[in-house]
């Protein structure tokens, strides 16, 4: 009985540690990605999303969404925001349904875009500020009118 409590905790810190791991790498990227070091920025997001972490899966996805640091990638961005959205992080749902919406790493299909974009946009923490952000945007282009019309914002 003590041998299995004892393998229960070493278990519990070791996923405890993975998860910090994941955390710093993250944060490591994500430092860099935003001073657009892109190149540095990739393999510690690559190391975080591959332990599951939704916000560098995530962020990767935009590194191959956009080419920045990788090679231009619309199905490997497609992947990573697709198991990003599966943690539910909102970011990552708009972005899928933005890629569904094109047909961008995908076969194009409206009713997964207008499920995703319209399940980020009710995140509670980060659905107003894409929905906002969506309206702010509607006047410079017509992705953002798209956008709101698919899910039945466009007032």
């Amino acid at each position: 009985m003590k041998r299995l409590i004892y393998l229960c905790i070493l278990l519990m810190c070791s996923i405890s540690i993975s998860a910090q791991s994941a955390d710093k790498l993250y944060d490591e990227g994500k430092k860099l990605y935003d001073q657009e070091q892109y190149k540095e920025a990739v393999p510690k997001l690559q190391a975080a999303a591959d332990k599951g972490h939704k916000k560098a899966q995530y962020r990767l996805g935009r590194c191959y969404d956009k080419g920045h640091g990788v090679k231009e990638n619309d199905q490997k961005a497609f992947e990573l925001y697709q198991k990003s959205a599966k943690q539910d992080y909102a970011k990552a749902m708009f972005q899928l349904g933005k890629c569904y919406m094109k047909g961008k790493g995908v076969a194009a299909n409206q009713e997964e875009a207008r499920k995703w974009i319209k399940r980020a946009i009710s995140d509670e923490k980060h659905g107003d500020e894409i929905l906002k952000d969506l309206r702010k945007a509607k006047a410079d282009g017509e992705e953002a009118t798209r956008i709101l019309t698919l899910i039945g914002k466009n007032k």
